[in-house]
């Protein structure tokens, strides 16, 4: 299975720069700008898995790193098809000056990784921006089921790094699980309207752990143009970007810790605690920004299968100065054996007196 889990591009016109900003509700309704003045993102490298990002466009300037292209082995700073650059725009766009669409993590770089149709393509561009700095990857795509992609997912998770999954539109139809989101080590993100309501075309379940904005939502196009769309692909960009806030306000928080954080300062809706609807809740930014942050030892560390089934994995390594288990054997078979001699020579020595 394929599915391009939108922006679904309603509108592909060009519009002005200077009345685009006005159309981003989202920025009021989650106080952005109020989460701004305490970090904007610098230092953080967000990866788009994605149809790659229009590096060219006036408001992503300056954002776009040179990425990888799994297939024709370019860059990735190239899109025909406006998917991916809807994500980075909403992630991390520049604007220009007081116009143009602004970014939820306006200082954030991104790294572009594409294609992301393909379990094995995927898989490799997630491997790849795991190993090339990305601290958080956006994976606003659905995909089939696969040993591989699940290898790099849990790996990527390993290496410490937030993944972000669009949790699907396919709404009260959906029924199959859809993969990367319903992968464990993903934080899925369902979409809500102006009101903070679930969408119709939010798929629910397990896989759903916050929800976002992801509804009406321009953002950067092909060209210089913006483009209008909705679905969880924006709501995931959404937290995205919220991640890479949170990566900036505290670099020493782990992965788990980062998801942890925007979960837990969530708002809840729905059913009271965690539903299959909206999750933990509607994301809530400056809560996860003044939050005070887990403690390092609230969240226990990922062990991936390698590290499970390694021999004498419990012990940290070689040098983790934990004792192996045959060594704990063999000392008590030693201390058995002298217990032995001891009465042995005690009983000799009472007899000879």
């Amino acid at each position: 299975m394929v599915a391009a889990l939108a922006v679904v591009l309603v509108s592909a016109s060009p519009a002005r720069a200077d009345t685009i900003r006005d159309r981003e509700w989202w920025m009021g309704a989650l106080n952005v700008a109020q989460a701004q003045r305490i970090t904007k993102g610098a230092g953080v490298t967000v990866a788009v898995v994605d149809s790659g990002v229009n590096a060219g466009h006036p408001d992503l300037k300056g954002a776009v790193l040179a990425g990888r292209d799994t297939v024709d082995g370019k860059d990735g700073r190239s899109d025909t098809d406006g998917h991916g650059t809807a994500m980075a725009g909403i992630i991390a766009a520049r604007g220009r000056g007081g116009s143009g669409i602004l970014g939820i993590a306006p200082e954030a770089k991104i790294l572009p990784v594409r294609p992301s149709n393909d379990t094995t393509f995927a898989a490799e561009g997630i491997r790849w921006a795991a190993a090339h700095g990305a601290k958080v990857i956006n994976m606003s795509f659905a995909i089939g089921d696969s040993d591989n992609l699940h290898a790099a997912i849990r790996e990527a998770a390993a290496a410490d790094v937030v993944l972000v999954g669009a949790a699907g539109n396919s709404g009260d139809k959906g029924n199959d699980a859809e993969y990367p989101v319903s992968y464990p080590e993903v934080l899925g993100v369902g979409a809500v309207d102006r009101k903070g309501k679930v969408l119709p075309f939010s798929q629910h379940g397990p896989q759903v752990d916050i929800v976002a904005p992801g509804i009406d939502m321009p953002t950067a196009g092909l060209g210089d143009n913006y483009r209008t769309g909705w679905g969880t692909s924006n709501a995931a960009a959404v937290v995205s970007g919220a991640a890479a806030l949170v990566r900036a306000r505290h670099p020493d928080l782990t992965a788990a810790q980062v998801v942890e954080l925007l979960t837990a300062t969530a708002t809840d809706k729905g059913d009271k605690g965690r539903d299959d609807y909206y999750g933990s809740g509607e994301l809530n930014l400056v809560a996860a920004l003044t939050a005070p942050p887990p403690q390092p030892s609230a969240v226990a560390p990922r062990v991936t299968d390698a590290q499970a089934a390694a021999p004498g994995s419990a012990s940290g390594g070689d040098g983790g100065g934990a004792i192996p288990p045959l060594a704990i054997v063999a000392a008590g078979f030693v201390l058995l054996a002298g217990t032995v001699l001891v009465l042995i020579v005690a009983v000799r020595r009472s007899g000879a007196g």
